[in-house]
C-alpha cells in the first residue's frame, strides 16, 4: 500500500517560500504511468489544486499559481516537493500531497509575521 507523508516548516512569514516535502513509501514515484501531487484547503474554502510531477519528470500547475510555485521530485529519496514563492497569510491552509489513489494525512502552513 502506499503512503505519503507531508512535511513543512508549520509557520512562514509573509514574503518568504515556502517548502513542503512528500516522502512516498510503498511505491515509486518513477512508477510508469504514476503522477503525483499537491492540493490545498485554505480555511472554509474548497480543494484548490497546485502542481503535479509525473513519473518520468514532467510537470504541471495551476496557472493561477503558476509564476509562485515549483515542483520538484528527489527519485533516490522517492520524495518530491512543493515550493510556493511570496507566500501571504491569503496562502495559510492545509496542504496535501496525492497521487491517483492515496493522500497523505496533511501538514498545516500558517502564514503569519
Amino acid at each position: 500500500q502506499v503512503q505519503l507523508q507531508e512535511s513543512g516548516p508549520g509557520l512562514v512569514k509573509p514574503s518568504q517560500t515556502l517548502s513542503l516535502t512528500c516522502t512516498v513509501s510503498g511505491g515509486s514515484i518513477t512508477a510508469r504511468n504514476s503522477a503525483w501531487g499537491w492540493v490545498r484547503q485554505c480555511p472554509g474554502k474548497g480543494l484548490e489544486w497546485m502542481a503535479a510531477i509525473r513519473y518520468e519528470g514532467s510537470n504541471f500547475y495551476n496557472p493561477s499559481l503558476k509564476s509562485r510555485t515549483s515542483i520538484s521530485r528527489d527519485i533516490l529519496k522517492n520524495q518530491y516537493s512543493l515550493y510556493l514563492s511570496y507566500v501571504t497569510p491569503e496562502n495559510t491552509a492545509m496542504y496535501y500531497c496525492f497521487n491517483a489513489e492515496d493522500w497523505g494525512q496533511g501538514t498545516q502552513v500558517t502564514v503569519s509575521p
